[in-house]
């Protein structure tokens, strides 16, 4: 679990711009708050949305508040807390490995984070074992839900968990180094996890990204384990509770 170590302001969206940058309103003030969060955050950013953060932090950070959580409403309804701070996911799946229960990777002895890889890539995180390869990690957030994965306008629609939510050559370049590891004779995984609770099933957001989609179902029948894990999102702080959720088939 990853408690906040700062307190927890409730307000409301303005707006999000610049990609990393986003008015929130506190108590009748404005507040110009860091987004961690380089997607399109698709589903996420209508007016008026109830938000979280959290601040001030200290240090020479020219915005003390960080954007933390945005409270979304379904068009059947549902409401749900969603956590947006990209920097979360590293370490939520950090602690998971450590205490032996990132699924399939339980008998790790040694979990190492941004670790280098060849020239010019670096690894989320790195696990090794007693007897068995080593195995690179890569974090993803999710924070998008689909009913439609060819279909855009179905965000916050049925219940398929998306990534990503723009086209990422980023992450496309991720898979192909983790592909590389397993032709290697090493393991690789990519953990996914979901900070929403209307999600039962994953699948790769063809829409949004579809060379990313592709390469997505070749490296997973190559063999890099694709790890959805669902996140409880709470005022206090982010939970992994150990769920995972089926991946859809091509």
């Amino acid at each position: 679990s990853m408690d906040y170590s700062k307190p927890i302001l409730d307000g409301h969206l303005v707006r999000r711009y610049k990609r990393f940058l986003a008015d929130v309103e506190v108590d009748g003030e404005l507040h110009t708050v860091h987004c961690a969060n380089s997607g399109s955050m698709a589903g996420l950013l209508e007016e008026g949305y109830p938000v979280r953060i959290s601040g001030p932090h200290g240090g020479k950070r020219k915005l003390p508040y960080t954007l933390e959580q945005i409270r979304i409403r379904r068009p059947d309804g549902h409401e749900c807390w969603i956590g947006v701070n990209t920097s979360i996911p590293n370490r939520l799946v950090e602690e998971i490995a450590v205490a032996g229960l990132l699924p399939g990777f339980e008998d790790c002895v040694n979990v190492r984070r941004e670790v280098k890889l060849g020239d010019h890539s670096r690894i989320d995180i790195k696990l090794s074992f007693a007897d068995s390869q080593d195995a690179w990690v890569e974090v993803k957030n999710c924070t998008m839900v689909q009913a439609d994965v060819t279909d855009k306008a179905s965000v916050n629609m049925g219940s398929i968990a998306t990534v990503p939510d723009a086209v990422t050559t980023r992450g496309l370049k991720h898979l192909n180094v983790l592909m590389e590891r397993v032709h290697a004779g090493e393991r690789a995984a990519v953990v996914f996890t979901v900070q929403r609770d209307d999600a039962d099933r994953f699948a790769p957001a063809r829409a949004f990204d579809p060379a990313y989609a592709e390469r997505f179902y070749e490296v997973m029948e190559a063999g890099v384990v694709m790890i959805p894990i669902v996140a409880n999102v709470g005022k206090s702080g982010i939970l992994l509770n150990g769920d995972t959720l089926p991946v859809l088939e091509r």
